[in-house]
């Protein structure tokens, strides 16, 4: 209905848009540079952020940019696993029957790794989300899994993406050792007020809406409270249309904005 309403040919604030039209701000492109740079050097990094700023989103770009030829991406989104269970679904990612024990595992993983960048020259790119609910026998076993030659050539690239509280983990003396391998390390913020006040408008246009359809005050609220976080921001603004279309009004203004943010945040 609000499409219709507001002549829009999709709606702007889905997932599904996000990937077709990514909003590139200021932090996204410094986020997107040392990404490349792992590319170009292997090893591990790590992406943290509060929830819903948008490590996500920057995980599927970065991943559409890597070609299949070139790379073998490996995602592991379920991070609350055991060793165990860990250790089988990087072996299912890497395309290996795993074994019974965790020593055959080790090896298999080892094995695969070694295989694909040596000798097909392709680099494994394993993602790990969520990584704050990782298991501190895991986090050990990662540094070693990636040992190659005596801990002096990368075959693969490691990525950490998770919250704050990843990063407080790490700090702890017991993962010294894993922390200091880490190359690459950025902390993701959010939308700036004036990229709030982008991201918008191009979300509109790339649908079909050149009008200034949020005012002012809007736009600022919008920024207040997601404080430019791109989750909560999609869905405030997405049912601020709902509710501007069925009150058939042309303008969102701030009244409209808070009763959405109330609606996302569930309140009453």
């Amino acid at each position: 209905m609000f499409k219709a309403y507001y002549g829009l040919t999709f709606d702007p604030f889905t997932k599904e848009t996000e990937i077709k039209h990514f909003y590139k701000s200021t932090e996204f492109k410094e986020a997107l540079n040392r990404l490349e740079f792992l590319k170009s050097t292997k090893g591990i990094g790590m992406v943290t952020g509060q929830p819903g700023v948008g490590k996500s989103s920057l995980l599927r770009y970065f991943e559409s940019t890597l070609n299949p030829n070139l790379y073998k991406c490996v995602y592991i989104p379920l991070s609350t696993l055991t060793v165990m269970d860990f250790y089988k679904a990087l072996c299912d990612g890497l395309g290996v029957i795993p074994g019974f024990k965790k020593v055959t595992m080790f090896k298999q993983i080892q094995e695969a790794i070694y295989n694909l960048s040596y000798n097909k020259n392709i680099t494994p790119v394993i993602i790990l989300d969520e990584s704050q609910y990782l298991k501190n026998a895991i986090l050990d076993d990662l540094r070693i899994i990636l040992n190659f030659n005596m801990d002096s050539k990368d075959y693969a690239i490691l990525l950490l993406v998770g919250q704050m509280t990843f990063i407080n983990q790490l700090q702890r003396q017991n993962h010294d050792a894993l922390r200091q391998r880490i190359v690459v390390n950025y902390y993701l913020n959010g939308l700036t007020k004036e990229e709030t006040r982008e991201y918008i408008i191009s979300r509109l246009a790339f649908a079909g809406c050149h009008e200034p359809i949020f005012s002012d005050d809007a736009l600022e609220l919008l920024f207040s409270c997601t404080n430019g976080f791109l989750r909560p921001l999609n869905s405030i603004a997405r049912l601020s249309l709902i509710e501007g279309a069925a009150k058939r009004t042309r303008s969102i203004d701030s009244d409209i904005i808070f009763n959405a943010q109330k609606e996302v945040n569930l309140n009453i």
